[in-house]
């Protein structure tokens, strides 16, 4: 083995052995992202971007840190990057958040609304300014204590009980004020419609001809390709796995592929997202190494008995 082979299998064994390390704390980490960004998709972008900041800075400290309060106070200044970087809603300063007596004490009536926030959609949370938010994520939706959060996010107890009590007061505020609303009719775009149909007949060919030259394929998680040559594995497990098919239809509104397999498998579903130019396809992300993005989805699809908003987990590989 030559030196560089040396040297990348060394890094290969050392990244191993960092997600293996993180691996129980990363369904938490995701669940936090994706309602502080409003994606599962996007969620788990940032769960990849803060590990990977996680991984760099590691090797430069002297004692391994507290991992779990110490990955997700990465993770909540990725996610506040991100909702800056885009110029999402960011209604209000950190701090202005936090503008409650320090001694406020939490209403005994909080812990009943911790069922109502497990299953609130993604899209709830953006109402709530970043501070708010992140206090209701980790205390109402994971779980943890108020010492706990506070050390997280590098607050002071009290100023978690300050942003519990306005944000838990923000949610039932909305939650009163929601009413019904009419969704603008909307249609699978033709090019997706088509892989999704050519996929399911495993015609690989035709597959192979809707992709452009420099096509991109990330298996989230587990590796990156380019090109079409680059995809004869990718085509050749999906065809040795029975009991699947494709249905267009949305993922927190982004149009993208839910992979469902049918009885008698297992049930189970994932996402696979698609970008389209014209009537070729650029890029493929296929989140089957990621199981957990699934539930806390919101699946939309115009077959109305596909709808759901939580889903099982798949166990595949499509790489070896």
């Amino acid at each position: 083995m030559s030196e560089d082979e040396t040297t990348l299998a060394d890094l290969s064994a050392a990244r191993k052995r960092f997600l293996s390390l993180v691996e129980d704390i990363r369904p938490d980490l995701h669940r936090y992202c994706a309602r502080m960004v409003g994606s599962v998709m996007d969620g788990e972008d940032i769960v990849q971007d803060a590990l990977a900041r996680a991984y760099y800075e590691l090797s430069a400290l002297k004692q391994l840190p507290a991992l779990r309060a110490w990955l997700f106070r990465i993770a909540h200044n990725r996610a506040l990057d991100y909702l800056r970087r885009y110029d999402h809603r960011m209604r209000e300063p950190l701090d202005a958040a936090l503008d409650v007596a320090a001694d406020t004490a939490l209403n005994p009536e909080d812990n009943l609304i911790r069922d109502e926030e497990l299953h609130a959609t993604l899209s709830r949370f953006l109402e709530l300014p970043p501070a708010q938010r992140s206090c209701v994520i980790l205390k109402d939706v994971l779980g943890y204590s108020l010492d706990e959060v506070s050390d997280m996010l590098d607050l002071t107890v009290p100023a978690v009980k300050a942003a519990l009590h306005r944000g838990r007061s923000r949610l039932r505020e909305h939650s009163a004020e929601t009413t019904t609303r009419m969704r603008s009719p909307r249609t699978i775009s033709p090019t997706l419609a088509r892989y999704a149909d050519l996929f399911n007949a495993r015609d690989w060919d035709a597959v192979r001809a809707m992709l452009v030259d420099e096509v991109k394929l990330d298996l989230v998680s587990r590796e990156r390709r380019y090109g079409r040559r680059d995809f004869e594995v990718y085509f050749t497990n999906y065809g040795r796995w029975s009991g699947w098919h494709m249905i267009p239809g949305w993922v927190d509104g982004r149009e993208a592929l839910i992979v469902v397999c049918e009885p008698p498998a297992p049930p189970r579903r994932y996402f696979v997202q698609v970008t389209c130019v014209g009537d070729r396809i650029a890029e493929i992300r296929d989140f089957i190494h990621v199981p957990y993005i699934s539930e806390d989805a919101t699946v939309e699809t115009e077959n109305p008995g596909i709808c759901t908003n939580t889903s099982t987990n798949v166990i595949a590989r499509l790489t070896e």
